[in-house]
């Protein structure tokens, strides 16, 4: 009797390490996802088909916002922490909290936490075409 209650002892608490691990697991790919949030968005006055937008991005560390290009201008703020900015065909960027950026309209470009950091977090505004997507994936 001793032997089987023993045996299911093992094979429950086995069990549970195996979910606290899988369950860690998903926390930590959770928390290495980037998090974009639009505060604002408003027509452009006297600029038809143009809208401007305000928003942030969260960059825990190891996030990476993948390559992506927007159909207008993007001008970014450094709030907090280490990030690097990628743009093909230029050097990598390396900022910090109070660094100011700037993407051309069809720049590629990729945004992720500095390697050994925290991370951080930027604030940007657009200005777009009304309509279209705010960014769209690039290989």
């Amino acid at each position: 009797m001793r032997s089987r209650t023993f045996v299911f002892a093992t094979l429950v608490m086995g069990m549970m390490v195996m979910a606290s691990g899988a369950a860690s697991q998903d926390a930590a790919s959770t928390a290495s996802q980037p998090k974009r949030t639009i505060l604002d968005k408003h027509d452009q006055s006297g600029v038809p088909g143009k809208e401007i937008v305000i928003g942030t991005a969260e960059l825990p560390a190891g996030a990476v916002i993948g390559w992506h290009v927007h159909d207008g201008d993007e001008s970014g703020y450094v709030l907090r922490g280490n990030l690097v900015l990628k743009t093909r065909g230029k050097p990598d960027q390396e900022l910090k909290a109070g660094d100011h950026f700037f993407n051309a309209r069809g720049a590629v470009h990729s945004l992720a936490a500095a390697p050994g950091s925290e991370g951080g977090a930027a604030l940007s505004t657009w200005i777009v075409d009304k309509g279209k997507p705010l960014a769209e994936p690039v290989k």
